[in-house]
């Protein structure tokens, strides 16, 4: 059994039953229940492409006298005889084919294209498309999806859209406006459910164990047992039916049983969310546990009406990841599944990603290490083609939860040509460190990237045992210490080459590390390229990362402890 989805009050055209002599549909028909002076030509007027169609109809219906119809006996519409209608192609990304209603090859679907009757469209992952409609209802199709355009017919040359949606796997979103035609026609079918609605915002979801499940965020629909699973099934006047008003959803089991209405799960919290993204690895935001919640559902969009999809996803907790995003502005969406799989109230707030150029990493102190009060200096990796740095020190001061706040900074400095930074003036306590890059625009502005995380460290009073030698013997000119931020569960790939290699095709070094920090030893002296990728648990991969510049020194000094450079200013190489 099935069942049909109806808008409350909705008079779609079907919608009058048949006396018991009334022959049964064929294929996709619509039934028009006789009035008091109905006649075939009126009906072809009313319904089809021109009046003079009406022995179309009296062929199909087998009616003896055109002009004398029986009041209350039901006429057969064929669909096929009604005006066409077609589809466009508001916004598409990536894999999305069309296939024709004749069986044709299938075709690559293109932003503005037009969608005949009968078009098959198939969304592959990672992908999504949203078609707009003759009376402008916006069907949005997310990834691993196929949806069938199997009606888009009009009532008579200048009636009401006709449209009938044949979802085979998937979930969509329909956006249907309001409208004064009474006899309008919006279906969505699947195996399980028809919804026919009009003005009403509502998703329709098949999971993979077979089962349906519906969402009313605006608007209402009835639902309905239908008699059969075919598609020219009607409704069963005689079975109760259950409304969905706006703020409910129903599911219905893969053997047909159909589940109560129930309350949708509120919206998540996310407060928390920036309204800045800087990770150039992945897209990653968190919103907190919400108490029933099975599952999470999210978007990400270029507009506010979420036509223009980027990014979607189910995700097992609140822990959404995807792959990078270009800087920008965007709009999330984010909704809990309850246990039945029925998607709850959204929360939509916009953002911006914002992650070149790049920041550097950190180089030392190493986080949370303790420095000599006096003879302390910041270090971190240069980045190809940035002009300046922006380093800030701050206090750090517990929280509520007793972690590291950043605070009001103490240092900023804005304009560093390099990476480095002396601290010898700050006085013993702990502190928070960020680095950023920025580029120099035309005019000599300063476009500025994300801060990295913030590193802690603590600047104590020098031991009186500490020695000069001792301190030089720990500058590590010889060994490349870099730190960066993570999310907790990644690995990373880091490589290696030479500074005059930009494009890494002879790599020095390849090697996967299991947390976010690494140690060179042993390399010649020199100057270097370093480039890191994300390995996310969940099996995501980032691109690699824009690639900073380490230098590698000799570990031979002048007497005043200051490093040893070739006229070109290379470190001196050791013997």
């Amino acid at each position: 059994m099935s069942l049909a989805l109806c808008m409350a009050g909705f008079a779609a055209p079907a919608a009058h039953a048949d006396t018991p002599h009334t022959p049964h549909p064929q294929g996709d028909e619509i039934a028009h229940t006789v009035q008091d002076g109905d006649t075939l030509e009126g009906l072809a007027r009313a319904y089809l492409d021109a009046p003079r169609q009406w022995p179309l109809l009296q062929a199909r219906n087998k009616v003896a006298n055109p002009r004398r119809l029986q009041p209350g006996s039901v006429v057969w519409i064929p669909v096929r005889l009604q005006p066409a209608e077609s589809a466009t192609v508001e916004f598409v990304h990536g894999t999305v084919t069309a296939q024709g209603p004749a069986g044709d090859a299938r075709t690559a679907v293109v932003q503005g294209g037009k969608l005949e009757e009968g078009t098959a469209l198939q969304v592959g992952p990672d992908a999504f498309v949203a078609v707009k409609l003759a009376d402008g209802t916006v069907v949005r199709v997310q990834a691993h999806s196929e949806l069938q355009l199997r009606q888009l017919r009009r009532r008579g040359r200048a009636g009401s859209v006709q449209s009938v949606l044949e979802m085979r796997s998937g979930a969509v979103e329909s956006s249907v406006p309001p409208s004064a035609e009474p006899f309008r026609r919006f279906e969505l079918r699947t195996p399980l459910a028809v919804t026919s609605v009009r003005g009403t915002h509502f998703s329709v979801a098949m999971t993979d164990t077979g089962s349906t499940a519906a969402s009313v965020l605006n608007g209402s629909v009835a639902v309905q047992p239908r008699q059969g699973d075919t598609p020219t099934a009607q409704p069963d006047p005689s079975a109760p039916t259950a409304l969905l008003a706006t703020g409910q959803g129903l599911a219905v089991a893969a053997d047909g049983t159909v589940g109560a209405p129930r309350a949708l799960l509120p919206a998540p919290d996310t407060s928390a969310v920036p309204t800045t993204l800087g990770d150039a690895g992945l897209l990653a935001i968190n919103v907190p546990p919400l108490a029933g919640a099975a599952r999470y559902e999210a978007q990400v969009a270029r507009d506010p009406d979420f036509t223009q999809v980027l990014r979607h996803g189910r995700f097992a907790d609140g822990q959404l990841r995807w792959k990078a995003l270009e800087d920008g502005r965007y709009y999330l969406s984010v909704r809990a599944l309850d246990d039945a799989g029925i998607p709850g109230v959204p929360a939509v707030l916009p953002f911006a990603v914002k992650t070149r150029p790049v920041p550097p990493l950190y180089q030392s102190p190493a986080p949370g290490a303790v420095v000599a009060r006096g003879a302390a200096e910041l270090r971190c990796t240069q980045v190809p083609g940035v002009r300046w740095f922006r380093v800030q020190v701050a206090a750090s001061t517990p929280n509520a939860a007793g972690e590291r706040a950043w605070s009001q900074p103490v240092l900023d400095e804005q304009r560093l040509t390099e990476c480095r930074l002396p601290i010898t003036g700050l006085p013993a306590g702990e502190y928070l460190w960020r680095v950023a890059s920025l580029l120099e625009l035309p005019g000599g502005q300063a476009d500025q990237g994300p801060f990295a995380p913030p590193q802690p460290f603590t600047v104590a009073e020098r031991p009186a045992t500490l020695s000069a030698q001792s301190l030089q013997a720990k500058d590590g000119d010889t060994s490349v210490h870099l730190h960066w931020p993570a999310q907790p569960g990644q690995r990373f790939r880091l490589q290696l080459a030479a500074a005059t290699d930009p494009g890494f095709d002879a790599v020095t070094l390849d090697t996967v590390l299991d947390a976010p920090q690494w140690t060179g030893s042993d390399l010649p002296a020199g100057e270097y390229l370093v480039r890191i990728q994300v390995l996310d648990p969940t099996g995501l991969g980032s691109d690699f990362s824009p690639a900073r510049q380490i230098r590698v020194g000799s570990g031979i000094r002048t007497g005043a402890g200051l490093p040893v450079s070739t006229s070109s200013g290379q470190p001196l190489a050791r013997p």
